[in-house]
């Protein structure tokens, strides 16, 4: 009976413990990019983050609030996007507290924002643990998604580290940045975890291919994980001008002048993204190799990858989509009775409000040169 009632209480307490270390954990999604890549699926009144690009029924910021479902409680999900999307926001994540949505009066690079958002969560819980991320990626394996950022939320806690999620690449893609393992400096608190040798820019075929040729470089994902006295720290370390920014903001956050206040200095900021901010200058930065199918959806070319296909590589999205002789093409053409595409090998073809695009994949860069998008 003794045995019995310990069982029950060991249960209970650790119920108790991974409840109260969820409610630590905060997640920043990052929401304010324009996608005109994806013109005319999206624009700059709807980019691409509030579209339901892969026909699911729900967008892909909806789909990236999803994937942290038993990893924070939905009052620690923050949003930062513009002012011009914070109906949107508020519209398709109503569940959200209004106060999370964190409006940026002007666009300043990823390094602002996250800054923004690492000092509000201060201001509500200086112990706190925070994972970034941007809210267009694409992940298949949603549990294992979930075991990766459960695990790496263990890492940082309590530590200085700055944690990085790399992805194992499958191609020498040139679209991405690369990121470079020290292979044999393995973490002692995760053996999933190594430290950072280096960040590389998107490099040409040749020298993707040659990374590619190594077992210790992976995708720059973009997804951040950290405490938040640690990225706090580190931006009074390296960026002290915008860490001098937030901080004369921490006594307006919370009351009735806050939006009045980030409008007038957030422009201070200077406009720099985290990886040359923080990431390439700080020390104890480290990767974790995961793979859970993950693609940025940057590019019509990538969306062709993650959809389901037809016998003949055709992708389709819309009502009534009918290919003969046709091969490898992407059609988004949701909103026409029916589409009929004959003789077109690897295409692009896409409506959307009246403006109709066809191209070669090929292509797909020269697209933004005609969407009027800025």
């Amino acid at each position: 009976m003794y045995v019995s009632v310990f069982f029950v209480y060991l249960r209970s307490d650790t119920n108790l413990l991974n409840k109260i270390s969820m409610a630590s954990n905060h997640v920043v999604i990052m929401a304010g990019g324009i996608g005109s890549r994806f013109w005319p699926m999206s624009t700059a009144e709807t980019p691409k983050q509030f579209i339901d690009v892969l026909g699911c029924g729900k967008s892909l910021l909806q789909l990236t609030v999803d994937r942290f479902s038993g990893i924070c409680p939905i009052e620690n999900v923050w949003v930062v996007t513009s002012e011009k999307y914070a109906g949107i926001v508020k519209q398709q994540l109503p569940m959200i507290p209004e106060e999370n949505i964190l409006k940026e009066p002007c666009r300043r690079n990823t390094a602002p924002c996250i800054a923004y958002a690492a000092w509000k969560i201060k201001k509500k819980d200086p112990g706190a643990n925070m994972v970034v991320t941007p809210s267009d990626h694409f992940v298949a394996d949603v549990a294992e998604f979930r075991r990766v950022i459960t695990s790496s939320l263990s890492f940082v806690s309590g530590s200085d580290a700055i944690l990085t999620l790399g992805i194992k690449p499958t191609r020498p893609d040139t679209g991405y940045g690369y990121i470079e393992a020290v292979l044999g400096s393995l973490s002692l608190s995760n053996k999933e975890v190594f430290r950072v040798d280096s960040f590389k820019e998107k490099p040409s075929l040749d020298i993707a291919q040659a990374y590619i040729a190594k077992n210790n470089f992976y995708w720059n994902s973009g997804i951040f994980i950290w405490s938040v006295s640690t990225i706090v720290n580190a931006f009074r370390v390296y960026q002290s001008p915008i860490a001098s920014v937030f901080e004369s903001l921490m006594p307006y956050f919370n009351t009735p002048q806050e939006q009045e206040a980030v409008n007038e200095k957030f422009p201070d900021c200077r406009n720099i993204s985290v990886d040359y901010a923080i990431m390439e200058r700080a020390d104890e930065i480290f990767v974790f190799p995961a793979d859970f199918g993950w693609s940025d959806l940057g590019t019509w070319v990538s969306l062709h990858s993650n959809m389901p296909h037809d016998v003949n590589g055709n992708v389709a999205l819309g009502a009534d989509i009918r290919f003969a002789e046709s091969h490898n093409c992407v059609v988004d053409t949701r909103n026409m009775k029916k589409v009929v595409i004959i003789g077109v090998d690897n295409c692009i073809v896409s409506e959307n409000d009246g403006n109709l695009l066809v191209c070669r994949m090929s292509d797909e860069n020269r697209v933004k040169e005609f969407s009027d998008e800025k």
